[in-house]
């Protein structure tokens, strides 16, 4: 597949477990996560990661689960470059995309997220230091998960030194603080969890704002799209269809549920079950997405 063939460039190793960034565009690097659930060992591992190379800085795209993993990523852009790192953009919340920040505190950069993502890291804070300490430096502490303070409340340009990011902050959708970054100077766009490839979807903000931000993500070019989890692509349009599917079924199917009066258990059970061949850890995030839309709708 195209994917494929784009991502047979050079990959590097950046520490003895075997973390690779591959050249995705000329100055582009992108580490891919592994598909596998949060329970899970080298759960800090599952995200798409990476960072972009400009003339003065460099730019890094959300960090992993991990001190460990951000360390890592951090590593890979010491081994390629020796500008600065002036910018770490998060995409969104979720703990396989921030975790890694505090491995960048001490290079000083500008944190950068939605408007909405420094409140959302708060109501977040207590659950990573419970659930996942063990992926921070010892002691676990509220210091080590950074917030932003570059806010994008609509949208936002970066200057690397010759090279524009424009960055956009998206309407609730897979969460409430969705951004999206796009390097100009090789049409690469990085939607974070707005595209899931392989990966089944998860679902923590609307799932019909979610179809309205993929209606809008099909209207844009790019040359090359690094999902939040999955292969990379050149097809935009074509890999945002199995999303749109799957989620438009989602809808439909607890609709349905609502209007004869099943149960949530039933719903689980039956919506959308005939995309389940479809998609990897179906049984780990599918119930989740069903309750959060039972949820939502139960009162429409």
């Amino acid at each position: 597949m195209a994917a494929s063939l784009l991502l047979a460039g050079r990959a590097t190793h950046a520490h003895s477990n075997d973390f690779s960034v591959q050249s995705l565009a000329p100055g582009v690097y992108v580490h891919l996560g592994r598909a596998l659930p949060l329970d899970a060992p080298g759960h800090d591992d599952i995200a798409n990661i990476g960072f972009i190379i400009g003339q003065r800085c460099v730019a890094v795209i959300d960090t992993g689960g991990s001190v460990r993993t951000g360390r890592a990523l951090r590593a890979s852009v010491v081994e390629h470059t020796k500008l600065p790192v002036c910018y770490v953009i998060n995409t969104h919340v979720h703990v396989d995309h921030v975790l890694g920040n505090a491995a960048f505190q001490a290079d000083h950069p500008h944190f950068v997220g939605h408007i909405n993502l420094a409140a959302a890291l708060a109501r977040s804070r207590d659950f990573f230091l419970q659930q996942y300490g063990a992926d921070l430096d010892p002691p676990p502490s509220a210091a080590q998960i950074v917030a932003p303070d570059v806010p994008v409340a609509s949208g936002l340009e970066l200057d690397l030194g010759g090279r524009r990011l424009q960055l956009k902050a998206w309407p609730i959708a897979h969460t409430d603080c969705d951004l999206t970054v796009f390097d100009e100077q090789t049409g690469t766009l990085w939607t974070g969890d707005l595209l899931f490839r392989g990966r089944l979807p998860a679902l923590d903000g609307s799932a019909d704002g979610w179809l309205g931000v993929i209606a809008q993500l099909r209207r844009q070019t790019a040359e090359h799209v690094v999902p939040g989890h999955g292969e990379p692509t050149t097809d935009l349009a074509a890999a945002l269809t199995p999303e749109q599917r799957y989620l438009q079924a989602l809808l439909d199917g607890v609709r349905a549920q609502l209007a004869r009066g099943g149960s949530m258990q039933d719903a689980i059970a039956q919506v959308a079950a005939d995309q389940r061949p479809h998609w990897l850890l179906w049984d780990s995030t599918h119930p989740h997405n069903v309750a959060r839309v039972f949820q939502q709708l139960e009162w429409e």
